[in-house]
C-alpha cells in the first residue's frame, strides 16, 4: 500500500508540536537548537553530563564526593524524579542505591516495572549534607541540568516523588498529600506525584503503604497507556 504523501508532513508536525509542548512545560523561552537537543536521547544525555561536570553552581558542590546526574535507559518512556542523593549515592554517583533505592526497586517491582526500563535522577544532583532538604537556589542552580535530561527523555509519564519534586515541576507550593492521587498534564507528558521512598521508610504505618499503592497502580496504567500509544498524550480522566 502506497503511502499518503501528507502522512509524513502530518507526522512531523505531530512530532514539533509535541516538541513544543514540552519545552512550554520546561520553562524555556527560546527553542534551543543546540547539537545537544538535535542528537538521539543518549548522546544528549552523554554530552549534558560531560557539561555539568565539575559544576561549581551551588554550596553543595563544596561538600560532595560525586555527581548523580541519573542512570536508566535513555529511551524510557517512564522517568521517575526525586529530591537529592544521599550518602550511598553520593558515594556511588548513581541514584537510589540506598536504602530508599531498594525500596524503590521492590515498589517498581510490585506493578511488573524494572529499573532497567526506567530512568531515575534528582532534582539537584549533589547531596546536601546530612541529607536535609534542598534549597531553592540549590535547586534554581540545577534546574537547568534536570530541564535538560527532560528534553532528551521525552518521557510519557514522569513519577514526581516527594514534595521538592513535584513542586519543583508543577510549579507549586501545594504540599505533596495534596498532588498525589491524582494526573497532572506536563508538556505532552503526565505527571504523578507519590512519596518519596525515604519518606514511607520513615513512616512505615499502613496508611501510607495504601496511598503509595494507589500511586503505582496510577503510574503503571499510564505507563502501559503510553507505551500502547507509542508516544505521550494528555491523561485520562
Amino acid at each position: 500500500m502506497t503511502e499518503h504523501p501528507a502522512r509524513p508532513l502530518a507526522d512531523a508536525a505531530h512530532a514539533l508540536a509535541e516538541h513544543l509542548r514540552f519545552h512550554e512545560a520546561l520553562g524555556t523561552r527560546d527553542l534551543p537548537l543546540r547539537r545537544t537537543h538535535l542528537a538521539g536521547p543518549a548522546a544528549a544525555l552523554g554530552r549534558l553530563e560531560a557539561e555539568i561536570d565539575g559544576c561549581t553552581r551551588c554550596k553543595l558542590s563544596r561538600g560532595r564526593t560525586t555527581i548523580v546526574f541519573g542512570s536508566g535507559d535513555p529511551r524510557a518512556r517512564l522517568v521517575l524524579i526525586g529530591e537529592g542523593p544521599g550518602e550511598e549515592e553520593d558515594r556511588q554517583g548513581k541514584p537510589f542505591v540506598g536504602r530508599a533505592g531498594q525500596l524503590l526497586t521492590k515498589m517498581l517491582e510490585s506493578v511488573g516495572i524494572t529499573r532497567e526500563e526506567v530512568y531515575i535522577c534528582n532534582i539537584v544532583k549533589c547531596r546536601p549534607p546530612g541529607n536535609r532538604n534542598p534549597e531553592p537556589e540549590e535547586i534554581a542552580a540545577c534546574a537547568p541540568f534536570l530541564q535538560g535530561q527532560l528534553a532528551a527523555l521525552r518521557p510519557g509519564v514522569i513519577c514526581a516523588m516527594g514534595t521538592f519534586a513535584a513542586q519543583q515541576l508543577l510549579r507549586t507550593k501545594e504540599p505533596i498529600g495534596r498532588l498525589r492521587g491524582q494526573l497532572h498534564a506536563w508538556g505532552g507528558a503526565v505527571i504523578v506525584p507519590t512519596f518519596h521512598p525515604a519518606f514511607l521508610l520513615r513512616n512505615p504505618g499502613p496508611a501510607y503503604k495504601r496511598l503509595a499503592w494507589d500511586d503505582l497502580k496510577l503510574i503503571r496504567r499510564e505507563y502501559d497507556r503510553v507505551r500502547g500509544m507509542g508516544g505521550a498524550s494528555s491523561p485520562r480522566a
